[in-house]
């Protein structure tokens, strides 16, 4: 998650950091010591948000996500790796793609 945390990203916004990290493993880029990190701390997030469940249902829960979101993440993420491809040459920066796609769709 050190990639994600642009300075002053977090502040004030706790939930952005789950949902942020909800894309990235929805992308399959989310590192497994962050997401083990994030399975310990459901305990204050049922605290801190009034939810229940795995971290990434809070998220769901929470942004009345339908079956299939992380899915759907992961087919925008398909189609938009490879065109970014073929126009730089390079793979995209998946932690980028989760930035722009968590404000573009759901601006905080």
């Amino acid at each position: 998650m050190s990639g994600l945390a642009i300075e002053g990203r977090y502040n004030g916004k706790p939930f952005l950091r789950l949902l942020d990290s909800y894309v990235l493993a929805a992308t399959g880029y989310l590192d497994p010591i962050a997401d083990r990190s994030l399975t310990a701390m459901e305990p204050q997030f049922h605290k801190a948000f009034g939810q229940t469940g795995s971290w990434r249902s809070i998220v769901e829960q929470r942004m009345k996500f339908r079956p299939g979101m992380p899915g759907a993440i992961r087919e925008v993420w398909d189609k938009g790796r490879l065109k970014f491809l073929q126009a730089n040459g390079k793979e995209p920066d998946p932690r980028e793609f989760t930035r722009h796609f968590v404000d573009t769709n759901f601006p905080h």
